[in-house]
């Protein structure tokens, strides 16, 4: 399967995940694919639903994707915006950088956002507690060279292109809501930030809201997957014994490309949480897993499933 990339890069993008979720997801035709924690969009974009509702608390995302679905950024905006600001980056570096930071925290325009998103340092999308873009300069004056800009490009036409065959919407909302206005026949993905990690992603995350999501989830009319971390070599996630035992919950190893240093970008045990049974095809596979895992004892990955 090719992996459409978004243009907005977030952390703990499912970007190699998205064919593992979509072997799992069961949209009906008639059903609208809701998304309470859009983020970069990229599960949903390389689903292509016919109806599709994207969700998030940050209104910077929306506000992009709403412009590219309003015609108001296309592919050659883009670059030309792009190249533009390239140029200056490369002649002044830093001081150019940490100007348009400047600019979009006052006027908070789309475009100025891709370009921080793809100058800032790590692609981390983060903000402070008064809303601001807080990441600092990534230190690559020469950043948007011409195939880099083409490619950022294309990863628009291929969003703009989408929202023009498709009932896409985009809504800056609280997971309360979008979550709670899901009816039989649609389909929820969630992707929520991860407890017990710091989060300034756009607000916080607390216990609170992790139980909160689950209650929400365990009442829904709706079918969903949510995607989170299951476990690494240091710790496991509390949520997943807290809250998630009462669903099916499958498990991936996944390599994340997180951190300052080479040795601290470790493996880690990815998991979705399913509120339906997988596939038969996904039952007999289950079953050889478990096999595998009573035979060794000292299994590489720990598989949950338990029948609804």
């Amino acid at each position: 399967m090719t992996i459409n990339v978004p243009p907005i890069k977030c952390q703990g993008i499912k970007t190699k995940l998205v064919e593992w979720i979509k072997d799992h997801s069961t949209l009906e035709n008639t059903g609208t694919w809701i998304e309470p924690f859009m983020g970069s969009g990229v599960v949903g974009f390389n689903m292509r639903p016919n109806r599709a509702v994207f969700a998030d608390v940050n209104p910077h995302i929306i506000n992009f994707y709403n412009a590219i679905k309003q015609g108001k950024i296309t592919a050659g905006i883009a670059k030309e915006f792009l190249e533009k600001e390239g140029a200056q980056l490369k002649a002044t570096g830093e001081e150019h950088y940490y100007a348009v930071r400047e600019r979009f925290n006052k006027e908070g325009e789309p475009l100025d956002m891709l370009f921080l998103n793809r100058a800032c340092f790590n692609g981390v999308m983060r903000f402070n507690q008064k809303g601001n873009f807080n990441v600092p300069f990534g230190h690559k004056p020469e950043r948007f060279a011409k195939a880099y800009v083409t490619k950022i490009a294309n990863q628009i036409k291929y969003v703009s292109q989408a929202t023009s065959q498709y009932d896409w919407q985009f809504i800056c909302a609280d997971f309360r809501q979008t979550i709670s206005s899901a009816s039989e026949g649609d389909f929820i993905y969630c992707d929520p930030p991860y407890i017990g990690r710091h989060v300034d992603y756009f607000n916080s995350w607390s216990e609170n809201d992790e139980q909160e999501l689950y209650e929400l989830l365990s009442t829904t009319p709706a079918k969903f997957i949510l995607s989170t971390w299951h476990s690494n070599k240091y710790r496991s996630n509390p949520a997943i014994e807290k809250y998630a035992y009462r669903f099916t919950i499958l498990t991936r190893e996944h390599f994340y490309h997180v951190g300052a240093k080479e040795e601290n970008r470790n493996p880690m045990l990815e998991a979705i949480v399913l509120n339906y049974n997988p596939l038969p095809q996904f039952e007999l596979q289950l079953e050889k897993q478990l096999a595998l895992f009573e035979k060794s004892h000292k299994p590489q990955f720990v598989l949950y499933s338990q029948r609804m």
